[in-house]
């Protein structure tokens, strides 16, 4: 497996290679699962299977998923994009080797790597699951400016591979390599387990002799913008904190956190106050007030009381904080120059004073009239993300999710840190017009210390090679005003020394640039120019091959490996923490999550050691057992038991099954009940069914559903979670059978550690030992001692059937299988898990 990154000027162009042979003499699944950065674009990827390239071909969405569609029935899927962890989405492939064969993946993204605290990061994750004979991360950088600094690190990097990253640079060209022999992966001399499980992080910066720097090349232009020197501007800070009821607990005290340590980072100059909105608006101050250190001290106080109450008045505390803002500019109370930003958190939605999230849009917009920039923050998973991000982008600024993990008041310090040193206002890049066509962003509210403006263009007349740029903004002390030139001749001086450019980079970073604006624009756009906008983004990433959003690229293999075709689409942050399109059947690398089938038996997987353990739950038909439980994400999972037609005299136990199963999130206000018959998806007072007789995909804020006609439905639901059912169908007049139904979790991780219920307590892991194997009452299968939980229980050694890939015949699963309802195994007992209803 080698990762090659080629840098240059700011663009990543990443190329990932991985080479598998299936040395058996039987057919072999192998999987090629990487980790992008959520801000990359993929465009391009192939497989080469025995000398034959199969080549992934980006297309329209609607055109791809019908090709899909067509080709799906015949097989499995092969290609998936999903949306993974905070920085990342999922790229993941599987295909069926035949003996003696080889396979090589090759995946190029590409991303324009953004300057954060002086510093810009290229971020690779590293997770390989198994050793690798040959494995190299190579980054060679190209920056014209000249590189000032290069830092690598991983955060599995251990003392032993710490030598073993390799970085030099000089002048304009960087190089980081890393590239541990097989048992430098090992987590231990013996282990087949590898250490190489983390991020991998790149960071540079470059030389700044003057504010800014031009490029020109082949009728295309991008300009660098990051002044260096400049005093700090003053700043004018509101913070606007939702105390709701539903920010209780956890929540409110890690902002508290948050806020105590934002107020250390305060400068004397800036001006700030606290808006808490609750059912109430309540503020700290009647006015901002200056940072001086007896106020910080008050304030500190201050945020140390803040508790929660009541109902979500997000429009009230808002609209309190413009007036504020509007008060103290009117009332000279704050300096003429100087920056003012507006911070809003909250993990809801408005449900008090005008509630209706577009109006507050409306309004907001029209208070704001382009004067402040507006930040907001949506904490956990109940937020309308979609509607934060429109009223954010629609006021010169952005929005944030905070996932509600241990370290959620570091991402809330870590964004403010980001804001926190304004040296710039009203920054404006002005291009002559009748030079320059297809022109990014070229206007900001503020340029922050430490970041950078990218501007990019294209020339009117391809053959022109000379740009000049007048430079306008507002600092601390006195307006900026400049103007800079370059031609291209000079840009081909600059690049004389380069080996690591790419075709036409330039280029492509202006194509990449204003996708990603468009992408950005079509967000909070309407009607005719919302179509305007998706119709020119569309047009650029079918031209450069880039999936988008807007496209899916198909993968389509070869009929002697199973004609497994497959579908690759750019997932969007949404209502939930993805909204991703799944079109697939099931991706067979995820024989890891937990499960539950049959009559019903749990499997539970444990990876490390290869293996996996195995109850039963008997119970009488019409129990409602409690499968999973997520006070963080409001996810809740339920099965009701069925039994057989009739009593079977053979047996003294019934043989039960899962006839109905409920999946509600609280937060979505969501509930979807599955059926052998039916399935039907309640949102608030709204209903809609459906039957298993149809082949659809349902898209709702926060929900994805795909039905796949009497086989199986694929729910993707808030955090990100995925839930497979599959339908189990009987002969019809079968004696004594029933149809049931089988649940299967996908992306389990993705749930909070709190989880629990009968399923839910082993999606964070489980170990156990096994100890003095001996013959047990079935001589086919041996008993023995399993140490878990520091418990002794006697297991069995048997098998359980998986229905994921093969519905009607199931494939066997070996595993320990722990008696009498799990005891020992389960927290407490079977009967804890009993509930009285499906919701």
């Amino acid at each position: 497996m080698k990762i090659d990154s080629k840098v240059t000027s700011r663009f990543a162009h990443n190329v990932i290679t991985s080479r598998a042979v299936n040395r058996g003499n039987v057919h072999k699944e192998v999987v090629f699962d990487v980790e992008l950065p959520k801000t990359a674009f993929i465009t391009n990827f192939s497989m080469t299977i025995d000398g034959v390239t199969y080549p992934g071909i980006i297309k329209e969405k609607e055109a791809a998923k019908k090709q899909y569609e067509k080709a799906v029935s015949k097989g499995q899927t092969a290609g998936l994009v999903k949306a993974s962890g905070r920085k990342t989405e999922k790229f993941t492939v599987s295909v069926n080797i035949k003996a003696g064969s080889k396979v090589t993946f090759e995946l190029t993204y590409e991303e324009l790597l953004k300057r954060q605290f002086g510093k810009y990061e290229m971020f690779i994750k590293v997770k390989p699951k198994q050793l690798v004979k040959d494995f190299e991360i190579a980054v060679n950088i190209f920056e014209p400016q000249g590189i000032t600094e290069l830092e690598a690190e991983g955060t599995f990097i251990t003392n032993d591979l710490q030598n073993i990253i390799k970085k030099t640079f000089s002048e304009k060209k960087g190089h980081v390599s890393f590239k541990p022999a097989l048992d430098q992966q090992r987590t231990c001399a013996n282990c087949s387990q590898s250490v190489l499980d983390g991020d991998f992080t790149v960071r540079y910066d470059v030389k700044r002799p003057t504010p800014d720097s031009l490029q020109i090349v082949n009728g295309y232009f991008v300009h660098f913008f990051a002044p260096t020197n400049l005093p700090k501007l003053p700043k004018n800070v509101i913070f606007i904190i939702d105390i709701s009821g539903s920010m209780s607990g956890r929540e409110i005290q890690q902002t508290r956190e948050a806020l105590l340590k934002i107020l250390d980072d305060i400068k004397e100059d800036d001006f700030f106050n606290f808006i808490l909105f609750g059912s109430d608006v309540h503020t700290w101050k009647e006015t901002l007030i200056k940072a001086t250190p007896e106020n910080l001290d008050e304030a500190r106080k201050f945020v140390r009381s803040i508790d929660t109450e009541g109902m979500t008045n997000l429009y009230g505390g808002i609209m309190r904080g413009i007036d504020m803002l509007n008060d103290a500019h009117e009332g000279k109370l704050v300096p003429k120059r100087s920056a003012s930003i507006i911070i809003m958190l909250t993990d809801g939605q408005p449900n008090v004073g005008i509630s209706n999230t577009q109006d507050i849009q409306a309004h907001v917009k029209k208070a704001i009239e382009g004067k402040y920039t507006l930040y907001n923050l949506g904490f956990g998973y109940g937020v309308d993300y979609n509607f934060l991000e429109k009223m954010a982008l629609e006021n010169k600024g952005l929005a944030r999710r905070i996932y509600p993990d241990s370290d959620a008041a570091l991402q809330l310090q870590g964004f403010y840190d980001e804001v926190s040193n304004p040296m710039l206002t009203d920054v404006e890049l002005n291009y002559p017009e009748n030079e320059i066509s297809d022109l990014t962003k070229n206007s900001f509210k503020h340029f922050y210390d430490g970041s950078e403006i990218v501007v990019a263009g294209r020339f009117i007349d391809n053959n022109q090679n000379y740009l000049a740029v007048d430079v306008r903004g507002e600092g601390a002390n006195d307006a900026l005003s400049y103007t800079t030139h370059q031609d291209a001749e000079q840009t081909a001086k600059a690049f004389q020394e380069q080996e690591y450019i790419f075709g036409e980079y330039i280029e492509r970073l202006w194509a990449y640039l204003t996708l990603e604006q468009l992408l950005e624009k079509r967000i909070a756009a309407t009607g005719e120019e919302k179509e305007n906008l998706t119709a020119e983004a569309l047009d650029l990433s079918l031209k450069y091959k880039f999936v988008t959003p807007l496209t899916s690229m198909v993968v389509t293999k070869p009929e002697d490996y199973d004609n497994q075709d497959g579908i690759a689409d750019k997932p969007t942050e949404g209502f939930s923490i993805a909204s991703v399109h799944i079109h697939y059947f099931f991706p067979q690398h995820l024989l890891s999550a937990p499960k539950i089938d049959g009559d019903p038996h749990f499997i539970v997987p444990v990876p490390q050691k290869d293996d996996a353990i195995c109850f039963n739950i008997n119970e009488n038909p019409g129990t409602v057992l409690n499968l999973i439980s997520d006070p963080v994400t409001g996810i809740t999972v339920n099965g009701e038991l069925i039994g057989d037609k009739r009593a079977n005299n053979d047996t003294k136990i019934q043989n039960t099954y899962f006839g109905k199963i409920g999946i509600a999130n609280k937060y979505l206000h969501l509930q979807l009940i599955v059926t052998p018959e039916k399935i039907t998806i309640k949102n608030g007072n709204e209903k809609t069914g459906f039957t298993w007789l149809d082949s659809v995909t349902v898209q709702q804020d926060g929900l994805t559903l795909t039905i796949n006609r009497e086989k199986n439905l694929v729910l993707s639901m808030g955090s990100g979670v995925s839930f497979v059912i599959v339908l189990h169908q009987v002969w019809k007049k079968h004696p004594l059978h029933q149809d049931f139904l089988g649940l299967y979790v996908l992306e389990s991780d993705k749930l909070s550690e709190q989880t629990h219920g009968l399923l839910g307590q082993f999606f964070h892991g489980i170990d156990f030992t096994i100890l003095e194997l001996h013959p047990g009452s079935d001589p086919k299968k041996p008993d023995a001692t399993m140490i878990v939980k520091n418990k002794e229980l006697t297991v069995t050694r048997g098998w359980q059937k998986d229905y994921r890939t093969d519905p009607k015949h199931g494939v066997d699963i070996p595993c320990w299988f722990v008696h009498n309802n799990g005891a020992g195994l389960i927290d407490g007992v079977h009967t804890d898990y009993i509930v009285s209803s499906l919701f």
